[in-house]
């Protein structure tokens, strides 16, 4: 997989723009407020991972639930659909996890900065972006 350090920097980009200019409406939420769809993924999702909590959010109209775990120390977000498919999932990863390319263009982006962590973006079961934390 060949990722151009141009396709990384717009991506990174857009990522910021998605978390940070629209504001999806959220209102945290307990686990007995899922719907049994969600509950379903939620049991299978959360396996071996410290739940931190719920909540619900609304997107272009669309609900959809998100639970926030901590699997062996680092974060990790799992946006659910109502029917209960996993839409997106954020997830802070290693360094070493990631392909050379998607390092060094990483590195390349923090310069002479510490990269605290990273954190990748998987939509669908696809990954899309990665960024410095």
């Amino acid at each position: 997989m060949k990722i151009t350090f141009r396709f990384l920097a717009t991506t990174i980009s857009v990522l910021g723009l998605l978390c940070f200019g629209i504001q999806a409406q959220e209102k945290k939420i307990s686990r007995t407020q899922l719907p049994p769809a969600v509950e379903q993924t939620v049991q299978r999702e959360c396996e071996g991972a410290t739940i931190k909590g719920f909540a619900k959010e609304i997107e272009h109209g669309q609900t959809f639930y998100e639970a926030s775990l901590n699997v062996s120390g680092h974060n990790r977000d799992v946006l659910i659909d109502k029917n209960g498919k996993v839409v997106e999932v954020e997830e802070e990863v290693a360094m070493d996890s990631l392909p050379a390319s998607v390092q060094s263009a990483l590195k390349k982006a923090a310069g002479t900065g510490t990269i605290q962590s990273i954190e990748s973006l998987t939509k669908n079961g696809n990954l899309v972006a990665t960024r410095l934390m």
